[in-house]
Order: C-alpha cells, then structure tokens, then sequence
C-alpha cells in the first residue's frame, strides 16, 4: 500500500529535500506541496493525502492552527499529520501532540526518522523525535520516581520501555535488543493498551515517573 503524503513548508528547499527523501520510497509517494498553511489546507481537500508533513512557522497560516482545523469536529477520515520544525519550544509540543499530531520531529532530524515518523502516522502511531521527548521529560517529569505504581508490563516490554525513556528510535531498540523492527511496534502497541497511553512520549513519561529514569 502506498502512502500518500503533502509536504506543508514555507521553505522551497525543505521541500524539496523532503520529496527527493520520500520519493525515493517504494511505498510513499509525495501528492503535493504547499507553501502556507491555507494552501496546506486546500492541497488537503484536493489530493485527500494520507500523511501531511506540517511546518509550524508559515505565512497566512501556521501549522498548529492548520493542524487544528484538519482535525475539527466533524472532519471524515482527515489526514495523519506530523509537524516538522526547528523549534524545540514545549508549548509548540504540547500543543501539536492535544491538537491531534501524529508526530513532532525537527528538521534536523535523519532521513530514516523522518521515513520512520511518517510510516508511523499512516499505520496509527504517534513518533516523536527522541530528542525531544528527553527534553520534555526533563523539564517536566517529577524529581523523584512515584512508588507503588503497578507494573503490568512483561520483562521484555519494561526494557522496551526504558529504552524509549532513553529516548532510542525504534531501530535503535530492534539493534540493542536484538528483536525485528515488527517486534519491536507489536511491544510498543501492547504498552501502550496496557498503560492506556497514546504515544511514546507518555510510554516514556511512564517509566521516568514511575522508576526515575535518567535521574
């Protein structure tokens, strides 16, 4: 199945590296581009992608409140989005993960993140860059571990998890623990019903609230 993606960016060589990366993919292919957030908008009820890569800082529109009306009550089968920026600010973080982002990533993130985040979105799964997801838990994460949390995770599943604390990409996990790529996404899935959580920053948030991770 290939998944079809818009690239939103206000900076002509963002995008077009963006589409030379994804176009280089079997299963992806690039359907649009777009300027500004209004254009994102229209681009989207045009080509009806599966996955849209959204800038933040845009003319006319930004990103986040683009991201918004994407996902407003009543949309039908909207598109996954990711937000790709530079900025690292956690009110832009916190803001696109409540808005209904399916990723946040920075441009300076590899290529195979960016392949990775995007793969993730259009199979239901929320990827944030590592990077950010330690920042955010440093920032915010309580100083010392809350006890007697109950653990329902396997053995295997708890050193998934602190790995993603750590802030390892999901390949980084499959090379450490010497477990299939689709292992690892099946472990991560099933962490996530158990806890009841929606992504890997929450996974993450988890273990360092719960077992002091990184302190």
């Amino acid at each position: 199945m290939t998944i079809r993606v818009l690239i939103a960016d206000d900076q002509a060589m963002i995008r077009t590296g963006f589409e030379m990366i994804l176009g280089a993919e079997d299963d992806m292919e690039v359907v649009g581009t777009a300027s500004d957030g209004v254009e994102a908008l229209e681009m989207v009820a045009l080509h009806r992608p599966d996955v849209v890569l959204m800038d933040i800082r845009m003319p006319r529109l930004d990103g986040l409140d683009a991201l918004q009306r994407i996902n407003a009550t009543g949309a039908v089968d909207p598109p996954k989005v990711v937000v790709v920026t530079t900025f690292e600010d956690d009110e832009y973080v916190h803001r696109a993960l409540n808005g209904g982002a399916s990723g946040f990533l920075l441009k300076t993130a590899s290529s195979a993140l960016l392949l990775e985040g995007v793969r993730a979105a259009a199979s239901g799964e929320a990827l944030v860059s590592p990077a950010i997801t330690v920042k955010l838990l440093r920032n915010h994460s309580p100083a010392e571990p809350r006890a007697n949390r109950p653990n329902p995770l396997s053995a295997r599943e708890g050193e998934v998890a602190q790995l993603v604390a750590t802030g390892a990409t999901n390949a980084e996990i499959s090379e450490q623990l010497f477990l299939s790529l689709g292992t690892v996404k099946t472990h991560l899935s099933s962490i996530q019903s158990k806890l009841d959580l929606r992504n890997r920053v929450e996974i993450a948030a988890w273990v360092w609230q719960s077992q002091g991770v990184g302190r």
